[in-house]
């Protein structure tokens, strides 16, 4: 019995498909950086459509749709959209009219893509929310012939409102289509030792480079609502074995080492220490030199580059301390790329 050709198995030469269809391209490798997102632009509308779009993810708020509709629509997308349009304003990327996120992001996918040097695989990247969309790379990675694709989440730390959203975001543009690439997802890699010695070895340049030695340093990584980790997620024990290891890899001193938890928001308990109720306390207890960190953003983005350098700086000072420093995060650096790769090349194996 005579089988009709797969597109995929035609080689250059063939016949043209029934129809006059034209061949598929197959046979490569997609690589998609996955990161939270950032708006369009600072606009009321521009921030109120990414907000709606953020904090109507059942991953994000795990709050009954009819008590949050009306939170969420007539109270928080009024007045909210103006006042983050504002701090977004103070980190935006003029030259290129978009956030940090964006820039930096698409600058690591650049960079991998050198360092993979490989013709088979194709490296892209997406946003959970807003642009460029997870859909549309997904389907721009197949058209370029990618029948196999890995997922790569840039959050060192597995969260539910992280790594499982940006996930069920791809798994939903699978859905729709007729012909899907096989794909893998990598795994959070909080304790890698290659992402370990990358965020020591960016510290230890960045502390070298100041002008003091700090007192206290703390290694704060964004919050989550504590029921959260009561269901289930694994995020605050991630989030302290990688402050652990840093901490080692460093061998700074355990009593001038804490780990906080900044940017909550609502009324209800988030994972404790806070960061900013944790610098308010050092300042007042006669703290003068402090640094921050934070290891589990991949790039700098509003919660660092405003929050924790700008409005936590200013908390310090304010209550008395006299050197403040923010450590950048790892972006698209020399240490930041070496991590990345090596989660790649070994998701990679028996692919590529």
């Amino acid at each position: 019995m005579n089988e009709t050709k797969r597109s995929a198995d035609f080689e250059p030469g063939d016949a043209p498909l029934p129809g006059g269809h034209p061949q598929v391209a197959h046979g490569r490798i997609g690589v998609l950086l996955l990161n939270l997102g950032t708006p369009d632009a600072t606009d009321y509308w521009s921030m109120r459509r990414y907000l709606k779009e953020f904090l109507s993810d059942r991953r994000v708020i795990e709050v009954p749709r009819w008590k949050w509709w009306p939170i969420l629509n007539l109270i928080i997308l009024t007045v909210r959209p103006g006042r983050k349009g504002r701090d977004y304003q103070t980190i935006w990327n003029e030259e290129r009219n978009e956030g940090p996120l964006k820039t930096i992001t698409r600058s690591q996918a650049e960079k991998l893509a050198t360092a993979l040097n490989d013709p088979r695989i194709e490296v892209d990247w997406a946003m959970r929310y807003a642009n460029p969309s997870t859909a549309s790379r997904i389907a721009d990675l197949k058209a370029r012939g990618c029948d196999r694709i890995l997922l790569v989440p840039l959050y060192p730390q597995y969260a539910a409102a992280t790594s499982a959203t940006a996930c069920d975001e791809a798994f939903r543009a699978l859905m729709r289509m007729r012909w899907q690439p096989a794909v893998r997802v990598a795994p959070s890699y909080h304790d890698d030792p290659v992402y370990i010695e990358a965020l020591a070895a960016s510290m230890r340049r960045h502390l070298a480079a100041l002008d003091f030695t700090p007192e206290v340093i703390l290694a704060t990584f964004h919050g989550m609502p504590q029921a959260y980790l009561e269901q289930g997620d694994p995020y605050h024990c991630q989030c302290q074995k990688t402050s652990r290891l840093l901490r080692a890899a460093l061998q700074w001193p355990a009593d001038k080492w804490l780990t906080t938890f900044q940017s909550r928001f609502g009324s209800d308990p988030w994972l404790q220490p806070y960061t900013d109720e944790t610098v308010k306390r050092l300042a007042g207890e006669g703290v003068k030199r402090i640094a921050l960190v934070a290891p589990g953003f991949s790039a700098d983005c509003l919660e660092t580059l405003e929050e924790l350098d700008r409005e936590n700086r200013h908390y310090f000072m304010e209550g008395g301390g006299e050197k403040f420093a923010y450590l950048p995060a790892l972006n698209d650096g020399d240490d930041g790329l070496r991590a990345i790769e090596a989660v790649v090349r070994r998701e990679l194996k028996g692919w590529a």
